[in-house]
């Protein structure tokens, strides 16, 4: 078995974290989803840094959600909205923070085959990979909120 083989499981961890740096990606540099879906294939999956290999992806499952975002992102971020307290915008949001909420919501509300704790728990884990403040309770609260409104009662399946 090489070093970089993981579970499934893992590998949808790592895509999840891989969609969270595209989007921000993009909206910071305007690049495009096809390129940027490109890229990541290209260059940040199963290949290495410095001689480290880098953990693999499940890339048909990255480019699903990347692209599922950007087409729904009109949808998604009015689902996200909702959660704000009075008087924030979506644009007023830290970038990274705004890329884990469409990623997380996404998924809540366009993918009944993810159990709605594995989101959850998936993207408030990023939160905290990035942030060590109040960042990861605000995505937990905000994707607890979309997911009771749109799934109902928290399910039990697993990934």
């Amino acid at each position: 078995m090489n070093a970089r083989a993981i579970s499934g499981r893992q590998q949808r961890s790592v895509a999840r974290l891989s969609v969270v740096q595209a989007l921000y990606q993009m909206e910071v540099s305007g690049v495009g989803v096809d390129a940027v879906v490109r890229e990541f294939s290209d260059y940040r999956f199963g290949g290495d840094i410095e001689g480290a290999p880098l953990a693999e992806a499940d890339e048909a499952f990255f480019a699903e959600l990347v692209r599922g975002v950007v087409q729904a992102q009109a949808d998604v971020d009015q689902v996200i909205a909702k959660r704000l307290a009075s008087g924030w915008r979506l644009d007023r949001i830290d970038a990274t923070v705004r890329a884990i909420l469409r990623a997380g919501a996404y998924e809540l509300t366009r993918r009944e085959d993810v159990p709605t704790e594995v989101a959850i728990d998936e993207y408030v884990e990023i939160a905290k990979s990035f942030f060590e403040g109040p960042e990861p309770g605000f995505v937990n609260a905000a994707l607890d909120a979309i997911a009771r409104e749109r799934r109902g009662p928290a399910d039990e399946s697993r990934e």
